[in-house]
């Protein structure tokens, strides 16, 4: 048994729980009322069926998860757990998740462009894993941390397709310089890494990209280096309405990693699935803190009066509303918790931050129930940065996160932990269908191979 996570990190809830039911199960509690004006409800559960999912889709894959994207304690105890590894991008994530116990070799330093100090701190903690993509974090590296083991960034697929945060990697023509300048320094490269980004990605990127990491591995074999380690990024999708299905992208990546790197060739491939794991396991809940009603002069061109509502409710984080504006444009439209009464007509409303701020406007145009002060709004999908688990600004108080998980998630997870399989008479138990997060009992019904020696 590893012992990240136990009973006591999270709340057991029975088979056919919905989010909903936990939300409205949460606010007929007093202190809510009272005290809190946004949470975070986790299901765990959900986050246990991405990892099954991935293992069975990507089985030569070891997935990183980048703590920058989740850095919650119940997110980062569970996928320790379930044998996860974790790409950090600096000391502070590095020092989070290595607080839980997790070693050193489970850690990869993934941030391209790292302080001296952080490059110190890994070193000492014994954090050897890194990346770099120029001369300048090359010497770093060489300075601060000789026992280092460095992946060569490459520039990933730059086609309209892709994302436009791929800023960085080198490109195949500077290859050769960067790593005979580590020769040179006596600096370790290992491997080959590359990110594709998270939004509108073609699967065919992800195969030009293993093509382009070929072709940078053939480079450092003709410089005598024997690199063995492929990291292939993040760019998974977190949702299920996106252009590209998970499984589209992995049947893409799997056919080009046996094309250029045939199974049995040595390679390890890696991976830094971050929206992927937690997006759709976020649900935000936050009461309407102040309301005014805009007067209606005219009705419109079909018929309805111009007039509307203008709502504000309580920021994600510390920072303000621009973090939740931002995930709000991306995730969509927030739902009431009070189911709409049919025969009230819907009203034109705007989203704000706290009064006061009138700048930041989170969403105009919403058709939404009358609401009232104290109301709750539903943001879904929130996972992916969005939840704040430091307050760097020291002001307010950050929200706190409600994580769940079903008996039958739970004793998933304990597979994972070393504990011998149910009994016979109890294997029906363990494999009946849940409402709450899982589509098909059968992705439970997983075997000893999946134990952690046999991921990781």
């Amino acid at each position: 048994m590893n012992g990240y996570l136990n009973e006591s990190n999270f709340m057991m809830v029975e088979e056919g729980f919905t989010t909903r039911d936990l939300l409205e199960n949460l606010l007929l509690e007093p202190c809510q009322e009272s005290e809190q004006q946004a949470f975070f409800v986790a299901d765990l559960g959900h986050i246990v069926k991405k990892h099954l999912r991935f293992l069975k889709a990507l089985p030569r894959v070891k997935p990183y998860f980048p703590v920058k994207c989740n850095g919650s304690e119940g997110v980062i105890r569970l996928l320790a757990e379930l044998g996860a590894g974790f790409a950090c991008s600096n000391k502070a994530e590095i020092a989070r998740v290595q607080s839980i116990g997790v070693p050193a070799d489970k850690i990869f330093y993934s941030s391209p462009c790292k302080q001296v100090t952080h490059i110190k701190y890994a070193a000492s903690h014994s954090v050897r894993l890194m990346t770099f993509d120029n001369e300048v974090e090359l010497s770093k590296v060489a300075r601060s941390h000789p026992r280092a083991r460095m992946l060569l960034g490459i520039a990933a697929d730059s086609s309209s397709s892709a994302h436009p945060s791929m800023t960085f990697g080198t490109t195949l023509k500077s290859c050769q310089q960067l790593l005979k300048t580590a020769k040179e320094q006596a600096v370790e490269v290992v491997g080959i890494s590359f990110h594709l980004g998270s939004h509108g990605l073609e699967p065919q990127a992800f195969a030009q990209s293993v093509a382009a990491a070929q072709l940078a591995f053939e480079v450092g074999a003709e410089l005598g280096y024997r690199m063995h380690v492929l990291d292939i990024g993040g760019g998974f999708p977190g949702t299920e309405d996106t252009r590209a299905q998970f499984e589209e992208i992995a049947a893409t990546v799997n056919s080009a990693l046996d094309l250029y790197f045939p199974a049995g060739c040595g390679l390890e491939v890696i991976a830094t699935p971050g929206r992927y794991y937690v997006t759709s396991a976020f649900t935000f809940a936050a009461s309407i803190t102040a309301r005014e009603e805009v007067p209606a002069e005219q009705p419109g061109s079909d018929g309805r009066w111009d007039g509307g509502t203008n709502l504000w409710a309580p920021a994600v984080g510390p920072s303000g509303w621009v973090e939740m504006r931002q995930a709000t444009v991306t995730l969509g439209h927030p739902h009431p918790l009070q189911r709409p009464c049919p025969e009230h007509p819907s009203l034109s409303s705007s989203l704000q931050g706290p009064p006061g701020h009138a700048e930041d406007r989170i969403a105009d145009g919403l058709e939404l129930p009358e609401l009232h002060v104290g109301d709750w709004l539903i943001f879904e999908d929130m996972g992916a940065y969005a939840v704040e688990t430091t307050n760097p600004l020291g002001e307010g108080t950050l929200p706190q996160i409600t994580y769940a998980m079903s008996r039958l998630a739970w004793k998933t997870v304990q597979l994972f932990q070393g504990k011998p399989p149910p009994a016979e008479d109890d294997r029906e138990n363990v494999c009946a269908p849940l409402s709450c997060g899982w589509e098909m009992a059968e992705t439970l019904c997983v075997p000893p191979v999946f134990a952690p020696a046999g991921i990781i």
